[in-house]
C-alpha cells in the first residue's frame, strides 16, 4: 500500500475493525444477541419484497418518513418534543459522525475527547483534516468540571462527551453536561450510541437541546434495537443543524431498503427492546461476579463491561480464544472489554475466564 501515491498521514496506519473469528460465543463487538422474532422477520421480508419493483428508482434522499418515526421514537423514549426537523439519519452513527466534522471540522478547527474512548473519533478528524486533541479522564474514568476546565483551556471548536462512554461504559453525571453547555460556546456532540442501557435514573442528553442551539446529539439502532447489520445511525439536534448537515451529504446516501427495514423495526421497538433489562441485569451481575473473582472493573451503563487488570491481556485474550470465547482488546493497557450476551453467553465466558486466569468460583 505504501508504493501508492496516497495522503502521507494515511501511510503505515491500519483500517478500524474487530476480530471477526468464528467461535461459538462472540462477545467483542457490543452487539445486542437477541435476534428479532419471527414475527418482525416477516414484516421484514414482506417490506422488502414490496420495494423490490421500485429499486430502479433512488430513495428519498431526505428520508422524511423515517426521520418523523424516529423523532416519535425519541419523544416516547426520553419524553422530549421532536419532529422529523430535529432528525437526521445516515448510513450507522459513523457516517453521521464524518458528516458532522465535514460540516463544522477542517483545517482551522480543533475537537477534544476525552480518553479512554471511542478510537474512531481521531479517524474522522483525520478524514476531515481536523486538529484531534484529547483530554485525560480521572482514574475512575469519570469526567468532572477540573477535567472540562483542561479541555477549554485547549479552545476547541468542538468537543464530544460519549456517555455511555466505550469503551468504559462510564455515564456522564448532568451537573458536568450543565456546566459544559454554559462554559462552551462551540458545537458539543454527546453521543449516546449505548442510551437506552443506561440506568432509568439517567435522562438523556436530549432533555437538554432547548435553548443550546450547538448542542448534538447521536444515536444509532445498532445496540439496543438489534439492528447491527442495517446500519442505521442518526442524530437529533436544532433544525438549522439538519439543513447544514445536507450540505456534506453523499446523494442518496441511505437506501430504499434501509429506510424501509428501519421503519419496521421502530414499529417492533417494544418487542425489540424488551430484552434490555434482561441485558441490564445480566451487565450488573457479571459485573459482580468479576469483582468477586478479584477483578477491577469499571462501572458500566451500556451492555459491556471492561475489566482488568492483566500484565499481559493479549495472552488472556488469546487463551479466550482457544477456550471459544471472543473479547476486545481495547482501552488501557492491561485491559479487556467484554459484551454483554445471553446468560448462556455470559456463562461460557465465566467458565473460560476462570480456566485460563487459573481462578474458581469459590475466590
Amino acid at each position: 500500500m505504501t508504493k501508492l501515491p496516497i495522503r502521507k498521514d494515511l501511510v503505515g496506519r491500519s483500517p478500524y475493525g474487530a476480530p471477526q473469528l468464528d467461535v461459538p460465543t462472540r462477545l467483542n463487538t457490543n452487539e445486542n444477541p437477541f435476534g428479532p422474532s419471527p414475527e418482525l422477520v416477516a414484516e421484514l421480508a414482506k417490506a422488502v419484497s414490496e420495494l423490490g419493483s421500485k429499486l430502479n428508482r433512488y430513495p428519498d434522499r431526505d428520508a422524511i418518513e423515517l426521520r418523523a418515526d424516529l423523532a416519535a421514537y425519541l419523544n416516547a423514549e426520553s419524553q422530549v418534543n421532536l419532529t422529523a426537523s430535529n432528525i437526521w439519519t445516515a448510513n450507522g452513527s459513523n457516517e453521521v459522525m464524518q458528516q458532522l466534522l465535514q460540516l463544522f471540522g477542517g483545517p482551522d478547527k480543533s475537537l477534544v475527547a476525552f480518553s479512554p474512548t471511542y478510537s474512531m473519533y481521531e479517524d474522522y478528524c483525520r478524514n476531515t483534516f481536523t486538529n484531534y486533541l484529547s483530554v485525560s479522564r480521572n482514574e475512575d474514568f469519570t469526567i468532572d468540571k477540573k477535567v472540562i476546565d483542561i479541555a477549554l483551556d485547549l479552545t476547541p471548536d468542538i468537543i464530544v462527551l460519549t456517555s455511555p462512554n466505550n469503551p468504559t461504559g462510564t455515564i456522564i453525571e448532568n451537573s458536568e453536561i450543565d456546566y459544559l453547555l454554559e462554559k462552551f460556546s462551540g458545537v458539543l456532540i454527546i453521543d449516546e450510541a449505548y442510551a437506552e442501557f443506561r440506568p432509568a435514573e439517567s435522562p438523556s442528553a436530549l432533555v437538554k437541546r432547548s435553548g443550546h442551539p450547538n448542542l448534538v446529539v447521536v444515536r444509532t439502532m445498532s445496540k439496543a434495537f438489534s439492528y447491527a447489520g442495517a446500519r442505521v445511525g442518526y442524530i437529533a439536534a436544532n433544525p438549522e443543524v439538519i439543513d447544514a448537515i445536507q450540505l456534506v451529504r453523499l446523494p442518496y446516501h441511505l437506501s430504499t431498503v434501509t429506510q424501509a427495514v428501519a421503519r419496521v423495526a421502530l414499529r417492533f421497538s417494544h418487542e425489540l427492546q424488551s430484552q434490555v433489562n434482561l441485558l441490564r441485569q445480566e451487565r450488573d451481575e457479571l459485573a459482580i461476579w468479576l469483582v468477586n473473582q478479584g477483578f477491577d472493573v469499571a462501572p458500566s451503563g451500556a451492555n459491556f463491561l471492561l475489566f482488568g487488570t492483566f500484565g499481559d491481556r493479549n495472552l488472556v485474550w488469546e487463551q479466550l480464544v482457544e477456550q471459544g470465547v471472543l473479547i476486545r482488546q481495547t482501552g488501557p493497557d492491561g485491559w479487556l472489554r467484554v459484551s454483554i450476551g445471553t446468560p448462556e453467553e455470559n456463562l461460557a465466558f465465566k467458565t473460560a475466564l476462570l480456566h485460563v486466569t487459573n481462578r474458581t468460583n469459590g475466590k
